[in-house]
């Protein structure tokens, strides 16, 4: 004869102050769980979405970034010939030859300095990301001393908002417009005329080369066979696999670091959970026994008890997502390691968190509640009865 469910759920709502307590402590750990997972998420979404599927990157080989790259001239005319290379409704190949470096501008509330990415872009820039769109103003005239600016640096860094002016490169450069390029790194760029910015830093080679392929799936044999030609030293990735590997190191560190944190207070969590079962077995001794005596066997006893434990587990993970939902409203900036520029990105909840989040937690009160329910199950009927 089993135990209704009924009877966890009534014993975890006639202790409710200890039930409310036990599940805060439960949930501040699946907090710092999720809110890790999530600021993972967040950081890697951001630098996946900035890049398509379609696009190609082409870098000097060993370079990890575009800052630290360089193709040369004669290379890059070879590489514009290339018939992979799709053409757009103008006829002009849809590839853009670009100049990526970084300068140090301060921000606007705090007054610290932070590096910022210059690019260098042509008019296939544009066609080729085109979840890039003008918010305010208009896009720099080509020759001439001006820019735009991300959403994200307008915003945050001193000279970068509309009508502002900038100075690096020993010259004035004036904001003209405001893009917003959505959940993407570029909102953490300023962009301006790629041969302009080649005089002023005085760089005679490009930073990188994109292109759309003409056809997908020919990838594989294009990265092959430019990678093999002598004549050249480029590196060609898919615009998604170069943003994903800028974001490896620093996801593995903020795993590392979360992990670290939640170990800490899981501990401190199951501790909690098996106090509070303890406790609930020591006051329901003679509860115990009675049940004991009516039929209900040791299996019951033990069930019932671990399923209480559960419970108490899922609620606090429950409270604990939910305060970690409320982390999607906050946007934060970091470096990022592989180009060592500011990144912005913002924390990102999706099912897998959440169901990850939620098994963490039943786990903690299963191993919270393991020892109790034992001890539950083992008492011997005459002695549970005695107990007053």
């Amino acid at each position: 004869m089993g135990i209704p469910y009924s009877y966890s759920f009534r014993n975890l709502w006639t202790r409710r102050l200890t039930t409310v307590l036990t599940a805060s402590g439960m949930g501040l750990v699946v907090f710092v769980f999720a809110a890790t997972l999530m600021l993972t998420e967040g950081l890697q979404k951001t630098l996946v979405q900035t890049g398509s599927p379609d696009n190609v990157m082409l870098l000097r080989k060993s370079s990890n970034s575009e800052v630290q790259s360089a193709v040369e001239r004669d290379q890059a005319a070879l590489l514009e010939s290339q018939p992979e290379v799709a053409v757009g409704e103008d006829g002009e190949p849809l590839l853009a030859k670009e100049l990526v470096v970084l300068i140090n501008l301060k921000k606007r509330v705090t007054d610290t300095p932070s590096n910022v990415i210059i690019r260098g872009i042509t008019p296939a820039s544009l066609k080729l990301r085109p979840a890039v769109r003008l918010k305010e103003g208009r896009m720099p005239r080509p020759g001439s001393a001006e820019v735009v600016t991300g959403e994200s640096v307008a915003r945050r860094f001193k000279g970068c908002g509309l009508g502002e002016t900038l100075r690096f490169a020993m010259r004035d450069w004036r904001v003209v417009g405001v893009f917003d390029a959505g959940a993407t790194g570029f909102s953490s760029e300023i962009w301006g005329d790629r041969d302009q910015m080649m005089q002023a830093f005085r760089r005679p080679v490009y930073s990188s080369i994109i292109f759309r392929l003409r056809d997908t799936t020919s990838f594989d044999a294009y990265k092959a066979r430019v990678e093999g030609d002598p004549r050249l030293t480029v590196e060609a990735k898919r615009e998604t696999r170069y943003y994903l590997d800028q974001s490896e190191a620093m996801a593995k560190f903020l795993r590392i670091l979360g992990m670290v944190l939640t170990v800490v207070f899981s501990i401190g969590a199951v501790i909690g959970a098996t106090i509070t079962m303890y406790a609930a077995v020591a006051n329901r001794v003679t509860e115990i026994g009675t049940l004991r005596a009516l039929g209900f066997q040791r299996k019951s006893i033990l069930s019932a008890f671990v399923i209480e434990s559960l419970l108490l587990g899922v609620c606090g993970g429950i409270l604990g997502i939910f305060g970690a939902s409320f982390m999607q409203l906050i946007t934060i900036s970091t470096m990022n390691w592989a180009s060592f520029s500011e990144l912005a990105f913002s924390f990102t909840l999706n099912f897998s968190i959440i169901w990850k989040s939620l098994l963490f937690s039943a786990v903690m009160g299963l191993v919270g509640g393991a020892l109790p329910a034992f001890r539950a199950s083992r008492m011997k009927i005459v002695e549970a009865l005695r107990a007053t």
